[in-house]
């Protein structure tokens, strides 16, 4: 806390006027950079067909994933869940779960609309993102490689929407989930 308090300027006790704990800044900090990637995916989902619109979103939420900053957040919480489960829940709840909530909402709304065909929303938003980010996050995380550039983010998520609009694109006969 005194760093941090130095880094801007106060003092110790100012910043624990706004933050009891280290944990509590650490908490704000979190919901502050889910909700700025949150923003962005949403929107990245507004008009448009679902080809050009899942292109945005991916590609929104790989510039997300591969950033420095977003690396650093992830790569601490990894380090700290088994001391502080209630940080990572947090950043679960706010981070990974609320975006995929958000791309599960426009997936039914395309498919509303007739532009989807998809017999579960939360099971293809899971294919998608997963598609999205493939073997390259886990080896950016691990630091193997750094991170994509533009282009092979634009690749990536292509193909990711290639294979989405496969299964589930208006004339894909989408299998029926195995339950």
């Amino acid at each position: 806390m005194s760093g941090i308090a130095a880094r801007l300027g106060g003092s110790k006790g100012t910043l624990y006027n706004y933050f009891k704990s280290k944990e509590e800044l650490f908490e704000a900090q979190v919901r502050d950079m889910c909700g700025e990637a949150e923003d962005r995916i949403l929107e990245a989902t507004g008009e448009g067909e679902p080809v050009e619109t899942l292109t945005r979103l991916g590609e929104q939420y790989l510039q997300h994933l591969f950033s420095l900053q977003t690396v650093k957040l992830v790569r601490i919480l990894i380090a700290e869940a088994q001391r502080s489960p209630e940080l990572a829940r947090i950043f679960y709840e706010v981070g990974p779960a609320r975006g995929r909530k958000v791309l599960e909402t426009y997936l039914e709304k395309a498919k509303s609309q007739g532009q989807l065909e998809i017999p579960d929303c939360a099971l293809a938003s899971e294919q998608f993102l997963t598609l999205c980010k493939a073997s390259t996050h886990l080896q950016f995380l691990l630091n193997l490689i750094p991170p994509l550039n533009e282009e092979e983010i634009r690749l990536q998520v292509g193909r990711a929407v290639s294979a989405l609009m496969t299964l589930y694109g208006p004339t894909a006969k989408a299998a029926t989930p195995i339950r």
